[in-house]
């Protein structure tokens, strides 16, 4: 069953835990590509920081320098990506900052 969080990090997200440098951090993907978190944000029902508030370049570089080729991995967990749908099923885009505002 997929969790109901539109700006955390879910489980589905989530594509392997990765060792950096003795910080241990979680690899996952959405819409925007991957990112690493804490593994304490897996889950939670908040939105995580780490997915809207870093620099995505700055995530790809540090996967390259610990040795991970950052486009194969987003191509073979693309089936991980979620998008948020609307009560009739379709997809929409939803701007966090503007949700956060509302309480959403």
């Amino acid at each position: 069953m997929l969790e109901n969080n539109q700006f955390g990090t879910t489980k589905e997200m989530v594509i392997e835990a990765i060792d950096d440098h003795g910080v241990h951090r979680i690899m996952a993907i959405d819409d925007k590509g991957l990112y690493l978190t804490r593994p304490d944000m897996v889950g939670r029902p908040v939105a995580d920081v780490n997915r809207y508030g870093v620099d995505r370049l700055e995530f790809k570089l540090i996967l390259e320098t610990l040795g991970y080729d950052t486009d194969q991995i987003f191509e073979a967990n693309r089936h991980r990506i979620q998008a948020p749908k609307s009560p009739e099923g379709v997809v929409k885009k939803i701007n966090p900052i503007k949700a956060s505002k509302r309480g959403h």
